[in-house]
């Protein structure tokens, strides 16, 4: 039995495949390769030793088979005892020293709209899966590694003569968590088959999340935090400017900017405070839609993150001028737009959105599991609104009303939200009671609330809140309805003359 040292390498990925081959073979290893990953290395003229010559037996199968053989586990799974390397030894087996495996591309597969069962169930590695658990069961022997961005990192090491059990030991935790993941999408595949839901939700949640960020702390300097990411998720968005890290909060906020701001085609920016939009509007340009949006709380535009749906080139920065902006998020930037965010806003954390879909479930931790839930992804129907009120609103204020409705939904409840055409005038968010909402609103608004329309997230269980508005200048109302009394709502819009809409839809966001 020779006392060369032995690295199987049995890859979909070939991504860096010779450079781990050559790296190898330099280092003094003896090459074992199973099918397409030895003609590829055999191609590069490197000496590899095909699995089943090792083995003795041919890869049946269609291929189905190739690694699953007692010659190749029993040199994986052997500790390095006399006792075990004779028994191998006895057998005509050696030892293997390194296992580099990665995965058929199963959640690729089952993602494309047209997937066959027969497609995704080929796609189902066995073999793989098994030498990846068996090298990382005897890691303190074996190194096993799963992942092309480890190739380099590893060759360093064993060139180098430090790789140490703690090293290998982390190859091995990686190692399970690629095939736990693996299997996670497998069984939720097989979920929707097996038990297909009668709903939008599944009967069983597999989440797989990896650790993106540790953050400086949580929403308090006394929280630990850290923001992690699913697997197989792409980023949605990429900082590009700013020396600061994103924090937690930053984090909070930015969700809500990401999701606010999608509801737009129009030129808008968004200027969010602790998850609310303090100030909202659309414009010709998003320099016209600044100075809306900013006009409707500008105190508390001050540490803010803005959003917005257009490329921010200079003019749009000199008009933002000094503010102190914690998060800027954009699709693009213009190359002067980046210099002078570097040179005048250092402490701005300068955002890119790729433009991801939004997520079609959403998710929130309680005391012993998690709520999950089809997100909030209705927008305007008009066709669907019933005007309940003896007045009907002009084509102005269903104009308003349309964009009140929408700003809304992505307000904390109790929501209140006064607009005047497609701006904001004044927000009251997150109130125990609708009628104080309504005050904050007008009390934001000011001068500014008189002409304008109000949306709410929920009905009025009483008619002080459209009594409260009226006295602020509203002109009209859109709602959900559904109150026990709507007909004392309705009653007190006729006698104040307001326009009251119904949507039949409610939008709480707790």
């Amino acid at each position: 039995m020779s006392d060369k040292r032995r690295a199987l390498i049995s890859v979909h990925d070939k991504h860096e495949l010779l450079t781990l081959g050559e790296g190898l073979s330099a280092l003094g290893f003896e090459l074992l390769a199973s099918g397409g990953t030895a003609r590829a290395l055999q191609e590069a003229n490197l000496a590899v030793t095909p699995v089943e010559q090792a083995t003795g037996a041919p890869e049946i199968l269609g291929g189905r088979v190739k690694t699953l053989h007692p010659a190749v586990h029993g040199g994986i799974l052997a500790r390095r005892t006399a006792e075990h390397l004779e028994e191998l030894a006895a057998q005509g087996y050696a030892p293997i020293d390194l296992v580099v495996c990665n995965l058929y591309p199963f959640s690729e597969t089952v993602a494309a709209p047209d997937v066959t069962e027969a497609d995704a169930v080929e796609q189902i590695d066995i073999g793989g899966v098994t030498l990846l658990r068996a090298a990382a069961k005897n890691f303190a022997s074996v190194v096993v590694v799963c992942d092309p961005a480890d190739y380099g990192p590893v060759l360093t090491e064993l060139k180098e003569d430090r790789l140490t059990e703690g090293r290998r030991r982390a190859l091995a935790l990686k190692a399970f968590r690629h095939t736990a993941a693996y299997d996670a999408a497998i069984s939720a595949w097989l979920g929707d088959v097996v038990e297909p839901a009668d709903e939008a939700l599944p009967a069983r949640l597999e989440l797989d999340a990896a650790r993106v960020q540790t953050l400086r702390y949580g929403e308090n300097p006394h929280q630990q935090g850290a923001y992690y990411r699913f697997a197989g998720q792409p980023a949605p968005f990429e900082q590009v400017g700013g020396i600061k890290e994103l924090s937690y909060n930053n984090l909070v906020d930015l969700d809500a900017a990401y999701q606010m701001i999608r509801e737009f085609s129009d030129p808008t920016v968004c200027i969010i405070k602790h998850t609310n939009p303090c100030g909202l509007a659309s414009g010709a340009d998003l320099i016209d839609a600044y100075g809306a949006a900013l006009e409707s709380d500008p105190v508390s535009a001050f540490g803010s993150v803005i959003s917005v749906n257009r490329e921010v080139d200079v003019p749009f920065l000199k008009t933002v001028g000094k503010l102190f902006v914690e998060v800027l998020l954009a699709p693009s930037y213009t190359e002067a737009a980046l210099k002078r965010l570097a040179k005048f806003k250092k402490n701005c954390r300068v955002m890119v959105d790729h433009g991801q879909p939004l997520d079609p479930v959403t998710m929130r931790t309680v005391p012993g599991g998690i709520l999950a839930q089809t997100a909030d992804d209705h927008g305007v129907d008009r066709d669907s609104w019933k005007v309940v009120t003896e007045r009907q609103p002009t084509d102005e204020e269903r104009d308003a009303l349309a964009f009140a409705w929408l700003v809304t939904k992505h307000v904390r409840s109790n929501a209140i939200v006064l607009v005047k055409g497609t701006a904001t005038v004044g927000v009251g968010p997150g109130q125990p009671n609708r009628v104080d909402s309504v005050r904050i609103a007008a009390e934001r608004a000011g001068d500014r609330a008189p002409g304008s329309v109000l949306g709410s997230d929920a009905f009025f269980p009483f008619p002080d809140g459209v009594e409260a508005a009226h006295a602020a200048g509203a002109t009209a109302v859109i709602q959900p309805g559904g109150s026990v009394r709507d007909d004392e709502v309705i009653e007190a819009c006729n006698r104040l003359g307001l326009v009251m809409v119904f949507t039949g839809e409610r939008h709480f966001r707790h």
